[in-house]
């Protein structure tokens, strides 16, 4: 009986409501008004609801943040660094010349590892130590943001460039695999047709007084990157020149509108910077078009199925093999690998990726070189010694055994150090904290840097003679007789003895000391780095067979005498005095 009540008591309750609801409104005149006046009322309600559940997960992100920021504040204590000047942080100190002085200061006052906060939620961590610097990058696998906002804003989505490691895992294992064969299948890394390119360009600089060596070293790394991507097409191209340009003009630009954290779409020259990325791409897409063509014309079936199993294999023919382009086949067919749907992403996006960072580490390794040679002639002299050796020694006509000139190897592993390709490695660890041996806790998220000068600078890591360029400390002594004689470790300051005989020195691995890291260490160290080591080499083998290269007289006047003449000839002067034959 009592439920009976209530259950009539409720149904009067509600009928009473409407009612209420629709003698407010007017709208018992008519079934249409009524339904009218309902479906506004379940609007408003839904539209309430919508608004609780909005601000209530709002405040449970922001409350997430909140945590995640105090997590970080609290795990940030127990590193080393000095307190925040103002709310910015140290966020000025980016933005002077030599950030690498400032972080020279900061570990002799608070040690090897040293923290920064750039502002209230941006922590950056320096390192220095390089045994920790050898755990840090064997476990942060993630470059920091604003790096993959650079390449994604000029070229597009990469799966070469991207910051998190998952995501370019897989095309990385492929193409240092491809770049590996490369290297075992070729006598030469690079093809002949772009070593002899290269010294016909020189030829030409002969007729100038002189020649900037980074121009150069420019010209140099374009055409033997661009020949190792897209084979002798890319030689006969005649849009390399303008190609070379637009790269170099994005490359300047780059880094300056990744920096801001909203597009500045409103600005005039990011539209101008970002045209030129839409001409680069039409143009890789063209020399693309060119490579395929001319590989075909050599041999391969128009049909994708034939044109991608004889891919790799050398012809009889003078013309292109398809394993000169064997990089750009691996980055237009991804499908055959499972590695990327083609849909997600075009290939020329990988492609214009190589080029702007390869360019840039090679052409500044090439000319670090040019500068050590001239500033350094004895070194010059001996490594001509080397080549002719290895000349009369080889068993084939035109073909150099780089491996044999140990000297030349050293000299491009020492300039390397003194000036490493870039100034900072940069790593970020996305997901987890990095615990480091000694105690060291690096929170997830931020920004980890290597001062990569600093390290190959150290006194204690490379002996009191660390500022000077002396490619020796990169071998060590085999056997008696020698007309080199190195320090048999990489600490201490290397030891010369003249002494005429045959070179009975190795190469000591590089690798093998902690406290090199010009190329990066790692899981997500540079996948190139043996390509081009053996590549520049090659190609040094055969411009020093031909050409003596030296300072130009108004350099030599203007140079004063320094340990470290890279940091005055960083952009020198040269000419190039043809060999007597």
């Amino acid at each position: 009986m009592t439920s009976s009540s209530s259950s009539s008591s409720c149904g009067s309750n509600t009928l009473f409501t409407l009612l209420f609801h629709f003698s407010r409104s007017g709208a018992c005149d008519s079934d249409e008004s009524c339904c009218r006046v309902l479906l506004r009322d379940l609007a408003a309600r839904e539209f309430n609801a919508f608004l609780w559940v909005s601000l209530i997960a709002v405040t449970a992100l922001l409350l997430a943040r909140v945590f995640r920021l105090l997590c970080l504040w609290v795990k940030a204590r127990s590193i080393p660094g000095p307190p925040c000047p103002s709310f910015y942080g140290h966020h000025k100190l980016l933005s002077r010349e030599n950030f690498t002085d400032v972080l020279s200061g900061l570990h002799k006052k608070y040690g090897s590892v040293v923290k920064l906060w750039l502002g209230p939620t941006e922590l950056l961590v320096s390192i220095k130590d390089p045994i920790l610097i050898k755990e840090m990058l064997l476990k942060a696998a993630d470059k920091l943001p604003l790096t993959g906002r650079a390449f994604h804003l000029a070229f597009g989505k990469s799966s070469l460039f991207a910051s998190s490691f998952e995501m370019v895992q897989k095309r990385r294992e492929a193409l240092f695999t491809e770049l590996s064969g490369k290297i075992l299948e070729s006598e030469n890394v690079i093809r002949r047709k772009a070593v002899d390119s290269i010294l016909a360009r020189i030829q030409t600089f002969m007729a100038k007084a002189s020649i900037d060596s980074k121009m150069v070293s420019q010209r140099m790394a374009f055409t033997m990157l661009g020949a190792t991507l897209f084979g002798d097409a890319f030689l006969a191209w005649s849009n390399a020149t303008i190609y070379e340009e637009i790269l170099m003009k994005i490359a300047k630009d780059a880094r300056l509108w990744a920096s801001y954290n909203v597009t500045p779409v409103w600005k005039r020259g990011f539209w101008k910077y970002q045209s030129l990325c839409t001409n680069l791409k039409c143009l890789t897409q063209d020399i693309i078009r060119q490579c395929k063509i001319n590989c075909m014309l050599f041999g391969q079936d128009h049909s994708h199925r034939s044109e991608t199993e004889n891919w790799g294999k050398e012809f009889a023919s003078d013309g292109p093999s398809c394993s000169e382009v064997v990089i750009v086949n691996d980055l237009i067919f991804p499908e055959l690998n499972g590695h990327l749907n083609p849909r997600e992403e075009e290939p020329c996006r990988n492609l214009m990726g190589i080029m702007f960072h390869g360019c840039l580490t090679t052409a500044g390794l090439i000319n670090n070189i040019l500068v050590s040679l001239v500033t350094h002639p004895q070194i010059q002299d001996k490594i001509y010694s080397e080549i002719t050796m290895a000349r009369n020694s080889s068993l084939e006509e035109g073909q150099l055994d780089i491996h044999k000139m140990v000297l030349l190897l050293a000299t491009v592993y020492e300039s390397a150090r003194l000036v490493p390709p870039g100034s900072l490695i940069q790593r970020c660890s996305l997901k987890r904290d990095l615990n480091l041996k000694g105690g060291a806790t690096i929170p997830a998220g931020a920004g980890v840097v290597v001062p990569v000068q600093l390290v190959q600078m150290d006194d204690y890591n490379w002996g009191s003679d660390a500022g000077d360029f002396n490619p020796y400390r990169f071998l060590v002594k085999s056997r008696e007789g020698s007309d080199i004689l190195l320090n048999n470790s990489f600490s201490g300051p290397a030891e010369k003895i003249v002494h005429t005989g045959e070179s009975s020195f190795v190469l000591n691995d590089p690798d093998k000391n902690q406290a090199f890291v010009s190329f990066g260490s790692g899981i997500r160290a540079c996948i190139g780095q043996k390509f081009v080591i053996e590549g520049v080499a090659t190609l040094f083998a055969s411009l020093l067979e031909h050409y003596e290269i030296k300072l130009h007289q108004e350099a030599k006047d203007n140079a004063k005498p320094s340990n470290f003449a890279f940091q005055l000839l960083s952009s020198s002067q040269i000419v190039f005095v043809k060999r007597d034959s």
